[in-house]
C-alpha cells in the first residue's frame, strides 16, 4: 500500500492526459521555429540542460539573440516595403 511519504507505482509513468499535453508543440518552439531561429534555440536548451548555467552559455545565447535580431530586422524591411506598395 502507497501511504503519503511512499508515492507508489502511479508515480512511474506519465498519465493519459500528461502524454497527450506532452505531444502538444510547445507554443514557444512553435514562436522559435516561425522565426527560423529553432537550431540556435535547441542549443541554447542543450547546453542549459547540461550546465544548469546560463552564464556558460553564452556562446549559445548570443548566437539565438543574433539569430532573432536578424529576423527581427528582416520583419522591419518586409513591412517596410509592404508599405511601400501600398503608398503608390
Amino acid at each position: 500500500m502507497a501511504g503519503a511519504g511512499h508515492p507508489g507505482h502511479r508515480w512511474s509513468r506519465p498519465s493519459r492526459k500528461e502524454e497527450d499535453e506532452e505531444e502538444e508543440e510547445d507554443p514557444v518552439d512553435a514562436m522559435v521555429a516561425r522565426t527560423g531561429c529553432a537550431a540556435q534555440h535547441g542549443a541554447l536548451q542543450e547546453c542549459m540542460g547540461a550546465q544548469r548555467d546560463w552564464r556558460r552559455c553564452q556562446e549559445h545565447v548570443r548566437a539565438l539573440r543574433d539569430c532573432m535580431a536578424r529576423h527581427e530586422r528582416e520583419l522591419v524591411k518586409r513591412k517596410t516595403q509592404t508599405v511601400g506598395l501600398h503608398s503608390n
